[in-house]
């Protein structure tokens, strides 16, 4: 049987750094993970860390193109392993979670970590340079102001959606988002940690702060409203067609693999030309499944579990289509 579909994905990836306004930049790379940069009188912040310390090196060579400003914070919109793992390559003061966050890295970080360098290794090269879990200096439960002199940045946990601890970057002035992993854009969300029936509301939340310009956790930086209107709205079709469709297949009785089948069948016409689509469904499905099921609390994904999942739902074995049932 092949292994995970993000194995064969090995061809580098072309990086854009895009300026949102003053002192704000969007590092970008064709679908793989976004950070985000806020350049302010006394230092910079950095949105989400990337993988591994060798890959921040290179988010620090593009800072460092457009600033002789030092990075003096770093924030985690989440704590999946390829947004958080670099954060020592920055040398920043401080380290800023959502409490969600920073609880499940207590609960399942380790696991994340060893899981995720497993399904995606193109996306950890270096990761002999990763000294271990990144734990957040400090870390809020709504909202944190941050500072750098006078520009204003906000810290919001936002909701749940991708993870229970979402956080996003907020400037109130400019306007911008940095969304991480609530919004994708061309991306296929990946939802193995989701909460799927609160994403609607986590993203209405984000409609409300009326942002003008966002960066996605995967994608291009959106730089004008009708790009972050079309985020969002594909952001929330795609989540909510998956659970719904996911939802029937439960509600009918049928099995974890028919159901598997009959989803990626129904979404792939529409969705199936996003980045990462074969690589995130398996997982996706898996979890939907589990909260249709009435599981809220999502399970921790091992390496090991990673495994069985992918066998049992991308394996040989034939399988009548859901689609063919009456």
């Amino acid at each position: 049987m092949a292994g995970f579909a993000s194995t064969t994905d090995t061809a580098e990836k072309a990086v854009s750094f895009d300026e949102l306004g003053p002192g704000l930049y969007a590092y970008t790379t064709e679908g793989d993970p976004n950070s985000g940069i806020i350049v302010g009188n006394d230092g910079v912040v950095v949105v989400d860390a990337q993988a591994t310390p060798a890959i921040a090196r290179d988010v620090m060579g593009r800072i460092a193109a457009v600033t002789d400003r030092k990075v003096t914070q770093v924030v985690l919109s989440h704590y999946h392993a390829v947004r958080v793992l670099g954060a020592s390559g920055y040398g920043a003061h401080a380290v800023i979670a959502s409490d969600a966050t920073r609880a499940l890295i207590v609960e399942r970080g380790q696991q994340d970590m060893e899981s995720e360098i497993g399904r995606f290794p193109r996306l950890f090269r270096g990761r002999e340079s990763i000294p271990g879990l990144t734990w957040p200096t400090h870390s809020f439960e709504r909202k944190m102001a941050l500072w750098l002199g006078e520009r204003e940045a906000q810290a919001i946990h936002i909701g749940r959606a991708h993870t229970a601890g979402d956080t996003v970057v907020w400037m109130p002035k400019e306007r911008v988002l940095f969304a991480g992993d609530t919004v994708e854009f061309g991306a296929t969300p990946y939802c193995g940690d989701a909460h799927f029936a609160d994403w609607p509301a986590t993203l209405r939340a984000i409609r409300d702060l009326g942002p003008e310009k966002l960066v996605p956790g995967r994608g291009r930086a959106l730089l004008t409203r009708e790009d972050v209107a079309q985020g969002l709205a594909d952001t929330e079709a795609f989540t909510s067609t998956l659970f719904a469709r996911v939802q029937e297949g439960v509600a009918k009785g049928w099995a974890l693999r028919e159901i598997y089948r009959d989803t990626v069948d129904h979404m792939r016409p529409r969705f199936g030309h996003w980045v990462i689509f074969d690589h995130c469904m398996p997982f996706n499905v898996s979890r939907a499944y589990d909260e249709a099921g009435g599981t809220h609390h999502p399970r921790i994904w091992t390496a090991e579990r990673d495994l069985e999942m992918w066998r049992a739902l991308e394996g040989d074995a034939p399988v009548k289509s859901a689609q063919a049932r009456p």
